[in-house]
């Protein structure tokens, strides 16, 4: 499970930073972006925050998750991480809370806070919504579901969509299959090459010392 987490990390930091320069008009909201994420898989999940007040600063944020097997916060300066779970021991939410000192998310100012989680639902599509808490008090609920068609509702409720299950899994599958088959045929012809080299090379010696025998008789 550590390992499909950390290869989610990885395959997923570049194309993080590619979508929050592509965010366009939903840049004023706590958007959810996950490349890569598929239905029963495992993912890196990037919450992008940003402060829309011009006086406060963001403190806290918690965002409910769909109930899942493992979860795991990514280390942010300034900040504490503390996930929740139910009595199944499964993850139910986490929250991003600004330490004492510490500005948090200043006006004009947005913070990305990383989760690596799985197995995702098998689905097509998942709401994480999300409370953002201010310095001032005030607190905005990102709970609304995106509708099918028409505009954007206020405060959408964060979302990722996911691939189909198991199309990259099984391609990959498929690509260790045919390396470790590759690999063992290279390696069996590599012994039988080596043990008719060991045979010849017995042969060899074997003809040499009747040779040597036959002219020191004569």
């Amino acid at each position: 499970m550590s390992t499909s987490l950390s290869r989610a990390l990885v395959a997923t930091g570049a194309a993080a930073g590619l979508a929050l320069l592509a965010s366009g008009t939903a840049a004023a909201h706590v958007t959810a972006d996950a490349p890569g994420a598929a239905q029963g898989g495992y993912a890196v999940i990037t919450f992008r925050v940003p402060t829309e007040s011009a006086t406060a600063s963001t403190t806290k944020l918690t965002v409910a998750l769909p109930q899942l097997s493992a979860a795991r916060t990514e280390p942010v300066p300034g900040w504490t991480a503390k996930t929740e779970k139910n009595d199944k021991n499964q993850f139910t939410s986490v929250t991003w809370t600004a330490n004492p000192g510490s500005p948090g998310i200043t006006p004009e100012q947005f913070q990305r806070f990383a989760l690596a989680v799985g197995p995702l639902p098998k689905q097509d599509k998942i709401s994480f919504p999300a409370t953002q808490t201010y310095s001032d008090g005030k607190v905005v609920n990102w709970n609304e579901p995106m509708p099918a068609g028409g505009d954007e509702p206020e405060h959408p409720a964060p979302s990722v969509t996911l691939a189909a299950a198991g199309s990259e899994h099984d391609h990959a599958a498929g690509m260790s299959s045919e390396t470790d088959s590759d690999e063992s045929d290279s390696d069996n012809t590599a012994r039988w090459l080596g043990g008719i080299g060991l045979v010849l090379g017995a042969l060899g010696a074997a003809l040499g010392l009747g040779s040597l025998i036959r002219s020191r008789r004569a």
